[in-house]
């Protein structure tokens, strides 16, 4: 089955960032993600976009677990 792929935009709405905060995390290497186009248009696949969601739920369950959740977050989250 064909990738679908998420807008920054679509990217930022769902992680409740900004723009700008999606293509920090695209720059850093921790949301993979495409160029395409005459415009070199950032598209972050789908499948990397769940990875990514859970690769920071299992931080934030190690986190707690090791009861290091009083005021801090996994690198990359907000609050």
């Amino acid at each position: 089955m064909p990738e679908n792929f998420l807008t920054i935009a679509e990217v930022a709405e769902h992680l409740q960032l900004s723009a700008q905060g999606v293509r920090a995390l695209i720059q850093s290497g921790e949301l993979p993600a495409i160029q395409v186009g005459a415009r070199h248009l950032w598209r972050v696949p789908e499948s990397a976009f769940d990875g990514y969601v859970e690769r920071q739920l299992a931080a934030t369950r190690e986190m707690v677990a090791a009861g290091a959740g009083a005021g801090k977050t996994p690198r990359g989250a907000e609050e």
